[in-house]
């Protein structure tokens, strides 16, 4: 699913690539800018609620045409140009709307299901009290199965397995997957196997040993190397970024925000996607050629008081581990975190080095698949952009529930670590704390034009499931989803 918030006054914030997988698996919740959550009694018949479900049914019925007229009728406001809406609306074929969370006369709060992704989402609409009530803001955001919903039936081992086997052969022969994917319990694969093809062109079949690019699941070692770190005393987690960096640019910034904020996303450094990365793409090539370029910008809100989903943040937090360790982020993460976990596969070699088992992504353009080598970046960094396989997911998962990359105290902070926002809410930190119909799993996801991937830990039964696609999102996302909804 492609989520998004589009305001009246600001136009669509798109969630693209890295952000949009792990929006919708592990990663900490993004921050609503449509409007307060409605607190009142809800009212199904509110005319925030009929607004959005004229949007909805718009976005996925009629033609082109017919859509577009809807929006400026309904959103007569709205600064996001037709193609933007156009492009959203083709990953909506298969959103159901199943009904009202909450909702008072100006905004509503509701629940949809993305059966092509297996996952529920809610969209946030507000109006304006004045007649006709116009949309002045629509959003959709992460969403968990309603009450109402019967959850998938709880499986053991051998049915998982025959259950997965059965929803991806479904997937590939719908044209949905193309990757490889391992189920394992206690360390060892109960399932595993590939699909589909590295190189469309050449018939090169995806294997075990395929590597896939991973997207923003590189932010699993960047916080493992932070913890590390910390762990041998170098680093204060509480400690501003300025300690550690101090030629970063905007001086205020770095007096402010915390190692802590960035980790989980809470340091309002902003991002890096948009038309100054577009033009620089090619000469981002380190740490710290993203420093100097996005570093001087102001915050875009005071640390700590909220979140708001950054890549950049987690390049500062590479940075960091250069200055604190004194290597380049790249061997730090071989010797430290790949050497220890026996990642022999992984790595961030750029895209002009020929990587052997590197496969090629495939995304679809206007209903057709092409290779996506134009939407890559440069090469690999500690917010995403990387390469690996399954096997190598896997031993990584292996060695960190091992204690095997962080002594037990700084395993748990890594993975149940939080930081407080105001009025008493908590944040965890992005290596994930979530749950699946209330089981909780850690991990990672990543995504970008012709890539999915998931990681998924579960440390109570002892699974991990290990996706990865060189196709678009929801690819990988829709069977980690399918499978750990029905762990027993």
């Amino acid at each position: 699913m492609v989520c998004f918030i589009d305001n009246a006054g600001t136009g669509m914030k798109r969630i693209s690539g890295w952000l949009l997988v792990a929006l919708l698996s592990a990663a900490p919740a993004l921050a609503v800018d449509g409007g307060a959550r409605a607190s009142a009694k809800e009212q199904t018949q509110s005319p925030a609620v009929e607004q959005g479900k004229r949007l909805i049914y718009a976005l996925t019925h009629g033609s082109d045409a017919d859509f577009l007229k809807t929006l400026h009728t309904v959103y007569p406001g709205t600064k996001t140009p037709d193609a933007q809406w156009l492009e959203f609306r083709g990953n909506l074929a298969n959103l159901q709307y199943h009904g009202v969370n909450e909702a008072t006369p100006t905004h509503a709060d509701l629940s949809v299901y993305d059966a092509n992704g297996q996952d529920w989402a809610r969209i946030l609409v507000d109006v304006s009290p004045a007649p006709a009530h116009p949309v002045t803001s629509f959003g959709i955001h992460q969403g968990t199965r309603p009450a109402d919903v019967p959850a998938p039936p709880k499986l053991p081992p051998d049915a998982l397995v025959a259950a997965a086997r059965k929803q991806i052969a479904t997937d590939v022969a719908a044209g949905n997957f193309s990757g490889a994917a391992i189920i394992a319990r206690n360390g060892k694969p109960i399932f595993e196997r590939a699909y589909g093809y590295a190189d469309r062109a050449a018939k090169t079949p995806n294997t075990l040993n395929s590597k896939f690019r991973i997207g923003s699941m590189d932010k699993m070692f960047t916080s493992v190397a932070i913890m590390q770190l910390a762990q041998a005393g170098k680093l204060d987690l509480n400690a501003s970024i300025g300690k550690y960096l101090p030629d970063y640019p905007n001086k205020s910034a770095a007096a402010k925000v915390t190692v802590n904020e960035l980790l989980a996303h809470a340091g309002g450094v902003g991002d890096f996607f948009g038309p100054e990365f577009e033009a620089h793409r090619n000469d981002l090539r380190d740490p710290k050629d993203y420093v100097a370029l996005f570093g001087k910008r102001p915050l875009e809100f005071e640390p700590g008081t909220r979140q708001s989903y950054s890549n950049f943040g987690y390049i500062v937090l590479g940075r960091i581990v250069e200055m604190v360790s004194g290597q380049s982020y790249d061997d730090y993460v071989q010797q430290h975190i790949y050497v220890p976990a026996h990642m022999t596969s992984t790595g961030q070699e750029p895209e002009t080095v020929q990587v052997p088992g590197r496969v090629t992504g495939y995304a679809n353009k206007d209903g057709k698949l092409v290779p996506a080598t134009e939407d890559q970046v440069w090469r690999g960094t500690p917010a995403g952009g990387g390469y690996s396989t399954v096997g190598d997911l896997l031993n990584f998962a292996n060695a960190l529930m091992a204690n095997g990359l962080l002594d037990a105290a700084h395993t748990a902070l890594l993975t149940n670590g939080t930081i407080s926002l105001p009025g008493g809410d908590k944040t965890h930190y992005d290596f994930g704390n979530s749950t699946d119909d209330g089981t909780r799993y850690f991990g990672h996801a990543g995504g970008a034009p012709g890539q999915n991937g998931e990681l998924r830990i579960f440390p109570k039964s002892g699974y991990v499931i290990v996706v990865l696609a060189n196709r678009d999102p929801p690819a990988a996302t829709a069977i980690a989803t399918f499978i750990g909804d029905r762990l027993k």
